[in-house]
């Protein structure tokens, strides 16, 4: 795994400074491990990733399909074994009418309002992440393949403390029947040679990174907090304190998290957004990752719901075999036409997953319409006082 990370590095260049703009699916990785690489080893910004997801920060591959391209509809699945499937082979949304965007995020804040959280010394997250690669088969031909890991973090729950990170490759497996039969003609190879985009995708060239499909050994590392104190990235470096003094009340969230948006996306000020695009990840970072008081993620449910370019998907099922609701977002990237969806689990109110799907790829975007370009299953989000020793 350390030789699919230094080709990662490698394929950036080196006039690339830390805001200059890198292709998703290489910053998600790169970021991935960020808060593992050990002191001193100049892998890691003098500031905090804003994510650790495949985003821990990471990963985006729920396996969807565009149900309907029209509205940009996706359906997810789960394999039997319980690995994502590919686009196109998911149960799509039932024929009743789905419920709309505003009524889906509202009964998710209700459900969490009346919700606690016992203390810990560490903020413990767990995700399951995917991400969609191409690789090169028999003759040249190029086929996706689905890259999963399962990454972990425990923050401290004050200044001075670690962050610990423990990563693990899961495997990698053809993203579709016609991806599988593509495999197969390649011989079925143990190795894979995944094409890594050097510069923004759809922008650049490829550079070769080889990789294992089966799994990898779970790698657990510690690194001190940037300027001791700051644990996490929101537009901005944020302390534990920061995060825990966020305001319940929507508007005043939306006024607090605003003070940080500079008309930039939220990882690199060379990209532009849209402030409700950027409130959209911000506010998702609050409901699946982030160690916010459970009254803050619903405030941030709320926020969502009076955005007026958040629409509603259906019910879905995730990566992991959970059903949910989706609520999503469609933005402009490198890649084309991405919708952006958020999963949330109608019983609890807690989000399940999010996810990237490719709807209309650009000119020079070799992955096909209905591509799930990235995503992350979130399997456990607490404090406790237990961390690895």
């Amino acid at each position: 795994m350390n030789d699919v990370l230094r080709t990662l590095r490698e394929a950036r260049p080196a006039e690339l400074n830390p805001d200059a703009p890198v292709g998703d699916e290489v910053r998600r990785a790169e970021l991935a491990r960020a808060m593992a690489a050990p002191a001193g080893s100049g892998a890691r910004e003098a500031r905090v990733p804003r994510r650790s997801r495949v985003r821990p920060a990471w990963g985006l591959g729920l396996a969807g399909a565009v149900a309907a391209a029209s509205v940009g509809v996706v359906a997810v699945t789960s394999g039997g074994d319980g690995g994502p499937k590919a686009p196109g082979h998911g149960p799509q949304a039932g024929p009743e009418r789905p419920l709309d965007a505003r009524t889906v995020l509202l009964a998710a804040a209700e459900k969490l309002d009346g919700t606690s959280e016992p203390a810990g010394r560490y903020w413990h997250k767990s995700t399951v992440g995917t991400s969609s690669w191409l690789a090169r088969g028999q003759g040249g031909e190029r086929y996706t393949v689905l890259l999963m890991e399962r990454s972990d973090e425990w923050a401290p729950g004050g200044p001075g403390g670690k962050m610990i990170a423990r990563q693990q490759r899961l495997g990698v497996k053809p993203a579709s029947p016609a991806d599988a039969a593509a495999y197969r003609r390649a011989g079925s190879p143990k190795t894979l040679s995944l094409q890594v985009p050097i510069q923004p995708s759809g922008k650049g060239g490829y550079k070769a990174m080889k990789v294992s499909t089966g799994p990898g050994t779970a790698s657990t590392s510690r690194s001190a907090l940037v300027d001791g104190d700051k644990v996490y990235w929101l537009g901005r470096n944020v302390t534990m304190k920061q995060l825990q003094s966020l305001p319940d009340d929507p508007a005043r969230l939306k006024k607090e998290v605003l003070r940080w948006y500079d008309g930039h996306d939220t990882e690199s000020s060379s990209v532009p957004m849209k402030a409700d695009a950027w409130l959209f990840r911000v506010a998702g970072s609050l409901v699946t990752e982030l160690p916010v008081r459970p009254k803050v993620r619903a405030a941030a449910f709320r926020l969502l719901a009076g955005l007026k370019t958040v629409d509603s998907v259906g019910r879905v099922t995730d990566p992991q075999g959970r059903t949910g609701d989706a609520i999503g977002m469609t933005e402009k990237s490198a890649s084309g036409t991405v919708r952006h969806l958020l999963v949330i689990d109608p019983a609890t109110g807690k989000a399940l997953a999010d996810e990237r799907v490719l709807l209309a790829p650009s000119g020079k975007e070799p992955r096909p319409a209905g591509t799930v370009l990235d995503s992350s299953s979130v399997m456990t989000m607490e404090w406790t006082d237990s961390a690895p020793k």
